[in-house]
């Protein structure tokens, strides 16, 4: 872990060599040894240690000061007090005025308070920690002015502080910690630090991850400066949060007047672990309540505990989506439409400013308007609306500047432009200069725009809105954590390098679920330097060491990795069965391979922890793996069920069951979610993830997916013994529309030296009475796992057979033969009927090699060559040596453990304008192609990213194809993203979120097509030419291709993979995937 700002080096070598608490990439402040010139806070001569804060310091401050004297209790069993230094001094105060309940007009109904926590008498003795605000801490103050503290460093900055041991702080006091924040919340995080380094994780009560216990406790000697963070604003949207969240709430606190319990008991538990993240920013919950109106103590709670408050992109001025619907409408105060009434809105716009004033220092205003209920503004033409929300912004700005009295331009403001809102910048829309223009994402984790041109220098600067939940098309995915943190990592950084610094938004639905991906996008946006693209692995270890110590971190930190990669692929909701093939590539079987080997792998943790560190440990990660190993088996099953009925396997009826005992499971997992903790989280699993039907709304019930059940008491009429392969749905003997009618033999994929090590054959009962079968082949030299059987109701079991080559022992020749097997039973007529010819199987088998001189790439096998992005030859340099100097240090990067199978690679650096072919450089693979054709299909499978840089200058890439030593053929540029119209995305996008890749559905623009005319060397060269053009596969099509899900597995490479020994039968087996598998 580094410092945020230099430390002297020895600092860092002696905490080194000493037992440290972990807090998140934080300077280590805290040991639990003794360590020379250290400061004992816990455990030494001090029977009862005390906190010592100021009175005229914010409450926030207070109040966490509070946490820390509890936290210190929960990590050593003894509170340490908190004191003001005034004897019998009464509790810490917040005055607030509660509005009254006629919500067009403002008013407010008395005065309430917030009380807490309670004072002790002080005991200057006793005192080991001071903490303080700049210019609000008499204690602080006193010793910045006698020289005893220097805040130079923190003074007028955002957000920051210094920690720091102090001699003779306060008369009586012979050393201590002072915490000194630049303001309330640079305190705060100050204190937070400290909680965080003695073991009180920020999610010790939402994730309920365990207090390590330790008596003695030491201060490091040293400073520590905290230098302002690198995003301004930093926090979560609570949204879409029915049926889970609210359900909880509901059953845990008090319905207010308009709905469920979203009151001050809930948002006080929201508000502790947003600040404990070291976030300082909330939009509350939207649809199913009023933040302001549900409790009047929300709004001034927040202020209390210094949160900044904003609303969403729906909900303007401070002001509830639903207030308009509830309070106004109904009583004939017109439509939500400026256009018809805006002399109604403006009030309603001037009331969320009055109600909103006595907090307005922890306020961030959202601007604009969009249409009723998170809709498009309909019925006008765009030029109405782009003239429309100029008035409208305008009247706000005047609205807010009159009320609070102040220049506009010193109020924060933010306009999100969101879905359609974001085209109309192209549009002609104007927006004023200090409002920060939050960029939204495509609500599936991928950045629209970023700032471009003169959006770079803005005063009000730029950010993102984000996403880690959602509700719309294609489908909702709201269930248990999707995030594969290395995409997030790409794209926020890819942002930031833009300039978009303000503002990091990301919407995180029910809160509970998303514990890891949440703490990854706040830490990044807190110090994005320190955690960036390349060192994802390094987070997650320190991550786990904080939540369950480092003798669980490395096998955590390996588990998360693949759990992001796997869930990653395609969303748990839109699973389906068709998504994994079941007959090519041995793909869904892989698919299952990997879940299972990841949950065995998180139970064997799991089964190793203390028994108070299990309940986090399955919230976090146990449960979404074994979620989705239960997801994926059902889906999975369900489209085994299938083929296995259209080929009338009596195990169709088997996979069924299994089906529906896999559903079951899925049920009585959240089942024990609820039970967990005495029922602490009931109802955070409520969220159905089933049934999908096409649309893209949640079903109202978990459903199982459609199957098929054959008659078990009946024989098939071709016979009770079948056969199907690899490669195809057809079965023998008999007719279906997969083969010719009468058709008799079946073509397994073929097998060379550089491809699949074998293929399989299924023999199967289809029939009521039990059968023996054998298999022949007509060539020695190849191999059959299994030559007999039996098959039928009685042994449970299909047969699978592999066949292979024994490569040493055969023909040493170039030549392309066929074996046959032929399978015969022992049940005669009864087996194969008589009126169908007797089946058999063709294996086609490539005897052919590859020249000497060929000595690195991949080669072709089954008539493709598949690429894993990353594993190219070389780079590429420009052939244009008059290139600028901008484009002459361009490079690619890759992404480690990311995408759909291995990783990714990219454009570098990440604030690289557009380039062309020309003058940029390209990944170099060297490819190997024995089959000539005319029609070459080269697929690119390209992360879903968007025209980040705008329509205007949408994203490209180009590919060049020509035999190697030859003049490079002349590249194909193509642009693979097409328009924003509206609130529409680009054409086929749904499919490329839903894919997570652009290039795998048939209607995206990523292949071109080349001419290879003989067989040989290949050069194969694939420009990304903007940043997030990231490569995660590459496809050479000469005619073999199959229907799958992730693409073929990755094809042989020379110089890496050995003859003999590759495997190449799915894309697990392949380097760097699942190694052990």
């Amino acid at each position: 872990m580094r410092p945020t700002v230099a430390e002297p080096l020895s600092l860092l070598v002696a905490a080194a060599a000493v037992p440290l608490a972990c807090a998140l990439g934080q300077q280590p402040v805290i040991s639990f040894t003794s360590v020379s010139g250290g400061f004992q806070l816990a455990g030494g001569d001090i029977e009862t240690p005390q906190i010592l804060v100021s009175s005229d310091d914010y409450w926030g401050v207070i109040r966490a000061a509070g946490d820390l004297a509890q936290d210190f209790g929960r990590v050593t069993g003894i509170n340490f007090t908190l004191s003001n230094g005034e004897v019998r001094a009464s509790p810490a105060v917040y005055e607030y005025k509660p509005i009254a309940t006629n919500y067009t007009v403002y008013t407010v109904n008395g005065t309430e308070y917030f009380y807490g926590p309670n004072f002790t008498d002080p005991a200057a003795a006793d005192t080991v920690i001071i903490a303080g605000t700049l210019g609000h801490s008499k204690f602080i103050d006193d010793l910045v002015s006698s020289d005893k503290l220097d805040v130079s460093d923190i003074e007028g900055q955002w957000e920051s502080f210094v920690t720091k041991i102090v001699h003779s702080p306060i008369p009586g006091c012979s050393q201590a910690v002072v915490i000194a924040g630049s303001d309330p919340r640079g305190t705060i995080f100050g204190i937070y630090d400290i909680s965080e380094q003695i073991g009180v994780s920020p999610w010790y009560w939402w994730a309920d991850v365990s207090v390590r216990k330790n008596e003695n406790i030491w201060f490091l000697s040293g400073d520590k400066v905290q230098a302002a963070p690198s995003v301004k604003y930093r926090g979560f949207f609570l949204n879409d949060e029915q049926p889970g969240l609210s359900g909880w709430v509901a059953n845990n606190f008090e319905d207010t007047l308009y709905g469920v319990g979203y009151g001050r008991d809930f948002y006080s538990k929201v508000f502790e672990v947003l600040l404990r993240l070291r976030a300082n920013y909330l939009w509350p919950t939207v649809w199913g309540s009023m933040f302001e109106v549900d409790d009047p103590a929300n709004q001034p709670l927040a202020d209390a505990f210094e949160v900044v408050l904003g609303s969403s992109h729906t909900e303007p001025m401070m002001r509830a989506q639903n207030e308009f619907g509830n309070f106004y409408k109904p009583y004939g105060l017109g439509e939500w439409a400026y256009n018809l009434n805006n002399e109604t809105i403006n009030k309603y716009f001037e009331y969320g400013a009055q109600r909103a004033k006595p907090y307005a220092r922890n306020s961030l205003w959202t601007m604009g308007m969009r249409g009723t209920g998170d809709t498009a503004i309909e019925n006008l033409g765009t030029d109405a609306i782009v003239s429309m929300l100029e008035t409208l912004v305008a009247n706000q700005r005047t609205i807010i500047e009159d009320v609070l009295e102040m220049n506009i331009t010193d109020v924060p403001q933010m306009w999100c432009l969101y879905k359609e809102v974001a085209t109309y910048i192209l549009d002609g829309l104007e927006i004023p200069e200090d409002v920060t223009l939050l960029w939204a994402d495509d609500n599936w984790g991928n950045v629209r725009r970023v700032p471009i041109s003169n959006e770079t220098n803005r005063s009000g600067g730029a950010g993102v809105y984000y996403h880690f939940d959602y509700v719309g098309d294609p489908r909702n995915y709201k269930w248990i954590n999707t995030i594969q943190l290395e995409k997030t990592a790409e794209q926020m950084q890819l942002a930031y390098a833009h300039g978009a610094d303000r503002i990091w938004i990301v919407n995180v639905g029910d809160l509970k679920p998303l514990e890891l991906p949440i703490s990854h996008f706040l830490d990044m946006a807190y110090d994005v330097k320190q955690w960036t693209v390349d060192n994802i692995d390094d987070w997650l270890s320190a991550w786990a060491t904080r939540e369950f110590g480092s003798q669980f971190s490395a096998d955590i930190t390996e588990i998360m990795t693949r759990y992001g990669m796997y869930a990653g692929r395609r969303k748990f909701e839109l699973i389906e069965p068709y998504v994994y093939s079941v007959v090519n590539y041995n793909e869904a079987d892989a698919v299952l391979e990997q879940w299972a080997r990841l949950m065995d792998d998180a139970l064997a943790v799991y089964d190793r922890l203390a028994d108070n560190q299990k309940a986090s440990f399955f919230e976090m990660i146990l449960h979404p793996i074994q979620g989705g190993h239960i997801v994926h088996k059902i889906h999975i099953g369900a489209e085994k069920n299938m083929v296995y009925a259209n080929q009338h396997r009596n195990s169709a009826n088997d996979m069924m069951m299994q089906v529906f005992s896999d559903f079951n499971e899925d049920g009585n997992l959240t089942a024990q979610w609820d039970s967990l903790l005495g029922g602490k989280w009931a109802r955070m699993m409520d969220q159905t993830h089933l049934g999908y039907d096409g649309y893209w709304q949640q079903p109202m019930r978990n459903v199982a997916p459609a199957m098929a059940f054959v008659q078990p008491g009946v024989t098939a009429i071709a016979g009770a013994v079948g056969i199907a392969v690899e490669g195809l749905n057809a079965s023998i003997p008999g007719d279906d529309k997969y083969h010719t009618n009468s058709g008799a033999s079946l073509t397994l994929p073929p097998l060379d030296p550089y491809g699949a090590a074998s293929r399989w054959i299924d023999i199967f009962s289809r029939g009521t009475f039990s059968c023996d079968w054998s298999a022949q082949i007509d060539l020695e030299w190849v191999k059959l796992s299994q030559s007999s059987g039996t098959v039928g109701p009685g042994n449970g079991t299909d047969s699978r057979i592999y066949a292979s080559v024994d490569w040493a022992n055969a023909p040493q020749i170039v030549n392309n033969t066929v074996a046959t097997i032929n399978i015969t039973n022992g049940c005669g007529l009864q087996g194969f009927q008589q009126w169908y010819p007797a089946p058999i199987v063709l294996l086609p088998i490539n005897l052919r090699s590859i020249p000497e001189n060929f000595t690195t790439g991949f080669v072709e096998s089954d008539k493709y060559v598949a690429i894993e992005g990353p594993n190219y030859q070389r780079i590429h340099p420009s052939l244009n040596n008059s290139s600028s100097n901008s484009t002459s240090t361009l490079t690619y990067h890759t992404l480690k453990n990311y995408g759909r199978t291995l990783g990714g690679v990219t454009l570098w650096p990440q604030d690289t304008p557009s380039v062309t072919a020309d003058s940029a450089p390209s990944l170099e693979y060297d490819v190997y192609i024995f089959t000539n054709t005319t029609n070459v299909n080269v697929t690119l499978y390209l992360s879903p990213t968007q025209n980040y840089l705008s329509d205007r200058d949408p994203l490209h890439f180009a590919v060049s194809l020509f035999p190697a030593g030859s003049t490079q053929a002349t590249p194909q540029t193509v642009r693979f993203i097409g328009d924003s119209i509206g609130q529409d995305m680009p054409t086929s996008w749904g499919y490329a979120v839903g894919d997570a890749v652009w290039g795998h559905h048939p209607s995206h623009n990523t292949t071109t097509r080349w001419n290879v005319t003989q067989e040989g060397a290949y050069k194969l060269r694939v420009w990304g030419l903007a940043p997030s053009v990231i490569v995660q596969k590459v496809i050479v099509d000469l005619g073999g291709v199959r229907p799958s899900y992730l693409g073929p597995p990755e094809s042989f490479l020379v110089g890496r993979d050995k003859e003999g020994e590759y495997n190449g039968t799915s894309f697990a087996q392949q380097a760097g995937v699942d190694d052990d598998l």
